[in-house]
C-alpha cells in the first residue's frame, strides 16, 4: 500500500510510479499524502527526470553567503550589508531560512529597539533580510518567496530638514580655514554648497571631471553621471588647490570635528549632509524650480526632492492668499 498511517497519527507515502523511481515522504494529514502520491505519479509520467525537491534545510547564514557571492559582491556597499546580515543571523539564532516568519522577525526587532537601535536602523536591517530572500528567489537558488514579506517596517516620524543660514555658512567656512588640520575640507565643503553634491562625490573629483565651468559627478549613489554648472572662480580655485596640495583625500573626519567646534548644532546624522540640504533649501527659497533641483541633486524620484517644496516662497504666499480667512 502506498499510503499508510503511522502510530503517531502522521501519514507515510511510499510510491513507485515507474520502476526504479521510488519516493517516500511523511505528511501530517491523509489528504496531503494523497495529493503528494498523485503529484508524483502524474509528474513522473510527464517527465522521467522529475523528482520532488527535498525540504530546504539550509541555515539563514548559508543564504546570506550565497546572496553575497551571487549578488552582494557587485554592490557598492556589499561588504557592509553582508556584515549587518551576519549580525542579524546571529540575533535570530541562525535558524533554518525557510522557517523564519514574521513573528520571529518582529521579536528580534523589538529586542533591537529595546536596546536603543533606532527605527530607521531596524527598518534597514529588515529590508536587507528581505532582499536576500527576494534576490535568491529570482535567481532560483530557493524555491520559496520571502516568508515574512507581509511584516511592515516601523513607521518613522519625519524629521525637519536642517540647513545653514548665510551667517552660519560664513562661520563654517571661516572655521574650516582657521582650525582644520587638512587643507582639503574647506574647499570640499564649498563644492558641496555650490552644487548640492554629497561629500563623497565632491571628495572624489578629479581633473578629468571638470568640463569647462561644470563639475561632473560620476561616483553617485544613484549610479548616474550628472553635470552641475559652477562659477569660473570656483573652477580656478579647485585647480589652484590641486597644484598646491594635490587631489582631495578622505577628510570627512576633520570636517566633523571643525563643525562641532562651531555654534552650529546639526541634527544627528546630518553632519556633511547639511551642506546638501543647504544648497537645496537656498535654491528653492531663491525661486528655483523643483524639477531642476531634482536633476542637480541626482534624485531618482521627484518624491525625494519634494521634501524641499515647502521652502518655496510662492508656497508660503499661497498659505496667505488661499487661506480660509482671506475672504472674510
Amino acid at each position: 500500500m502506498s499510503i499508510e498511517q503511522l502510530p503517531d497519527g502522521r501519514w507515510k507515502v511510499d510510491v513507485e510510479p515507474v520502476k526504479g523511481r521510488r519516493f517516500r515522504k511523511t505528511l501530517k494529514t491523509k489528504a496531503e499524502a494523497q495529493r503528494f502520491e498523485a503529484t508524483c505519479r502524474t509528474l513522473c509520467v510527464q517527465s522521467n527526470n522529475w523528482a520532488p525537491r527535498p525540504k530546504d534545510r539550509r541555515k539563514l547564514s548559508e543564504l546570506v553567503g550565497l546572496w553575497f557571492d551571487l549578488h552582494g559582491i557587485s554592490l557598492t556597499d556589499g561588504l557592509r550589508r553582508a556584515a549587518i546580515l551576519r549580525a542579524s543571523c546571529k540575533a535570530l539564532g541562525d535558524p533554518v531560512a525557510s522557517t523564519v516568519d514574521g513573528a520571529k522577525i518582529a521579536a528580534v526587532r523589538a529586542r533591537w529597539m529595546a536596546n536603543g537601535v533606532t527605527g530607521k536602523t531596524a527598518n534597514n536591517r529588515l529590508g536587507y533580510l528581505k532582499a536576500v530572500y527576494n534576490e535568491l528567489h529570482k535567481l532560483d537558488v530557493i524555491d520559496y518567496p520571502c516568508p515574512f514579506s507581509r511584516i511592515k517596517p516601523v513607521r518613522l516620524q519625519e524629521r525637519p530638514l536642517a540647513y545653514l543660514t548665510k551667517p552660519q555658512i560664513t562661520e563654517l567656512l571661516d572655521a574650516l580655514k582657521a582650525r582644520s588640520t587638512s587643507p582639503h575640507p574647506a574647499l570640499v565643503a564649498r563644492i558641496c554648497l555650490a552644487t548640492g553634491a554629497r561629500w563623497g562625490e565632491a571628495q572624489a573629483l578629479r581633473p578629468d571631471r571638470i568640463r569647462g565651468n561644470a563639475l561632473v559627478f560620476a561616483n553617485t549613489k544613484s549610479k548616474r553621471v550628472r553635470m552641475v554648472p559652477v562659477t569660473a572662480e570656483l573652477v580656478a580655485m579647485i585647480q589652484q588647490h590641486w597644484k598646491q596640495h594635490g587631489l582631495f583625500t578622505n577628510c570627512i573626519g576633520v570636517f566633523r570635528q571643525v563643525l562641532l567646534s562651531t555654534t552650529i548644532n546639526p541634527p544627528r546624522g546630518q553632519a556633511s549632509h547639511i551642506l546638501r540640504h543647504t544648497f537645496a533649501a537656498h535654491f528653492i527659497m531663491g525661486g528655483g524650480h523643483i524639477v531642476t533641483l531634482k536633476e542637480i541633486l541626482g534624485h531618482a524620484s521627484l518624491n525625494m526632492t519634494m521634501r524641499y517644496a515647502h521652502l518655496a516662497p510662492e508656497h508660503l504666499n499661497d498659505a496667505i492668499r488661499l487661506g480660509p480667512l482671506t475672504q472674510l
